[in-house]
């Protein structure tokens, strides 16, 4: 698969649950919440929309991370597909077809899972090595967008937003550079 490809299938990566917010409000306590993060499961339902597509597609299923670099998405509709991010791997699984990749072969999708492993982890420095982010809204209503810094990387996506209420991320929201788009909303199912 290509670049643009795979960058298609990563928006699932970022579910996650935070802590409650105390003192001043601005990224840095975004982050600090983010990296308190143990992990958990989560339901989640996507909707991509795709220039060549008359509707969009909508899938849905069960995300799992482990701390710090174990993210899976399991999509039970509209069909079955499991995506397993490990490291520095990443493999697809559709019926009987498995593809796998090597993210440090692929600078771009890199850069790009590293922002979704960045946020998951509240590692800002990682963050802003690729992208700006700027954070609005209060706790209890945030979206932190994170805009591409690196050409070669906004060749593929042209941004990535998070938005959260009450200490969840809530849903995703990301757009490609050709137009695609695709929001995810995002129920956790544990309480970690």
């Amino acid at each position: 698969m290509k670049t643009g490809q795979w960058l298609g299938v990563l928006p699932w990566l970022t579910f996650l649950a935070l802590p409650a917010w105390a003192g001043e409000w601005n990224i840095d306590a975004l982050m600090q919440g983010l990296a308190k993060h143990e992990g958990g499961r989560a339901r989640f339902v996507e909707t991509k929309t795709i220039a060549l597509l008359d509707k969009p597609v909508v899938s849905s299923g069960e995300l799992n991370y482990v701390p710090p670099n174990r993210l899976e998405k399991r999509t039970t509709r509209p069909r079955q597909e499991l995506m397993v991010l490990d490291g520095d791997q990443l493999r697809l699984e559709r019926g009987k077809q498995v593809f796998s990749i090597r993210l440090s072969d692929q600078p771009e999708a890199l850069a790009f899972v590293d922002s979704l492993r960045g946020t998951l982890a509240g590692d800002k420095a990682a963050l802003e090595k690729n992208y700006k982010l700027t954070l609005s809204g209060t706790p209890d209503r945030w979206m932190l967008d994170l805009l591409p810094d690196d050409q070669r990387i906004a060749a593929y996506v042209l941004r990535i937003t998070f938005g959260g209420s009450h200490g969840r991320v809530e849903w995703i929201r990301y757009l490609q550079a050709d137009g695609d788009s695709a929001v995810m909303t995002i129920e956790p199912l544990d309480d970690r």
